[in-house]
Formats: structure tokens, sequence, C-alpha cells
């Protein structure tokens, strides 16, 4: 049984699991590419923080900022063993159950190019594709979507 629970970024498993992340996202980008937030920064009291687990085994994290008018998607990453068995659906339905508590009423999302599994996985949810939000400048490198909720 997967359990999504809130989840520390400092805990050590945690923390391997955001660096397996980003490891990934800088060998497939550009190092201006990489739009990750630091783990530091995902301690921070706009960020709302999960961990996906079976058993003791982490097997995924994500995250969402709150933002002005809306939350963004952060951290969304499954461990290769875990892809294909429900994990990244999980953990969307706990951070769009997040995002209600927060009476926020739109996700959004920064993605990278090519990462088409994920795309499907928000596509599957009702993310749609738009135009860049916030700080975000286009780049050949991100997609951007969102979703009402």
């Amino acid at each position: 049984m997967i359990l999504i629970e809130p989840g520390n970024p400092r805990d050590p498993q945690t923390t391997a699991l955001l660096q397996q992340s980003h490891a990934l996202m800088q060998s497939l980008f550009p190092a201006d590419a990489c739009l990750f937030l630091p783990i530091d920064a995902l301690c921070a009291d706009n960020i709302r923080f999960f961990v996906a687990r079976q058993g003791q085994t982490q097997l995924g994290t994500c995250a969402i900022a709150l933002k002005d008018g809306y939350a963004e998607v952060k951290s969304m990453f499954t461990t290769p063993d875990a892809r294909g068995k429900g994990v990244g659906a999980a953990l969307i339905r706990q951070i769009e159950d997040a995002a209600r508590a927060e009476n926020i009423t739109m996700l959004k999302l920064e993605t990278g190019t090519g990462l088409d599994a994920a795309h499907r996985l928000y596509e599957r949810f009702g993310f749609t594709y738009c135009d860049p939000f916030g700080d975000y400048e286009a780049s050949e490198f991100s997609v951007f979507m969102e979703k009402t909720l």
C-alpha cells in the first residue's frame, strides 16, 4: 500500500531522493534550465512537502509552493522502480487536496521538455498547457501547465 504523508526534505532518505531527482534533471538539461528548488528552499513556510512510501521505503516526493492566487507544483519525483505503479497519481491527488485545504483554486507547474511520461500523467489529471507564469520565461527546455481545482 502506498502511503502519502507530510515529509521533511532534510530527512536523509528524502534528501537522497531529492538529490536523485536533481541529478536526473542535470543529466537531461543545461544548468540554467534546471529550475528545481534546493532542499533548504523546500523547508520554507510557503511549501507543503509530501513523501510517498511503501513500508519504510520512500518512493517519491512532491510539493506545492503557495503563491499569490495559485500553488506551484514542485519536486514531483518517483524512483525509477516505482514508476507505473500509481505513485505519481497518489502524489498528484495529495497536492490537489493540500491546495484545496489552503483555499487554492489553481495549480501551475513548470516541467522539462521530453519528460513525456510526466506530461501524460499531468494531462490525465486535467492539467492543460499554458504560457509561462510567475518569474518564468519561455524556454526551449520548459513546458508549462495548469489546472483549475
